[in-house]
């Protein structure tokens, strides 16, 4: 993946510590999650139910659905427990100088 594939979405003291954020990337519904200097990205709708994952509370590395109570790793996008059973796409980040870059080509995960 190269460089010219990560867009800058915002500065890395924009983001909340331990808080889920939105944010659009170029039509694409994104949630971030800022754990000291590392940032993560998933696809901002919960695969269970369709509601914003970004309204939803982060718990060490897992992100919490606000309606049902879904559970996804920040890590991999994989539901962590019922009643979710898809993973939401998760998406490469790199801060750089104080800013994060996001690319909207998502992860591939492992079954």
């Amino acid at each position: 993946m190269s460089d010219n594939d990560f867009l800058r979405v915002c500065a890395l003291g924009d983001l909340p510590e331990g808080e889920a954020a939105a944010a659009d990337v170029h039509g694409t519904s994104i949630v971030l999650v800022r754990r000291g200097e590392e940032v993560f990205a998933l696809y901002d709708e919960c695969s269970h139910a369709a509601v914003a994952l970004s309204e939803g509370d982060v718990e060490d590395c897992t992100l919490e659905c606000w309606l049902h109570g879904s559970m996804f790793d920040l890590r991999t996008g994989k539901p962590t427990g019922p009643p979710a059973t898809a993973p939401v796409p998760t998406y490469p980040v790199e801060v750089r100088d104080g800013d994060v870059y996001l690319s909207l080509k998502p992860k591939t995960t492992e079954s």
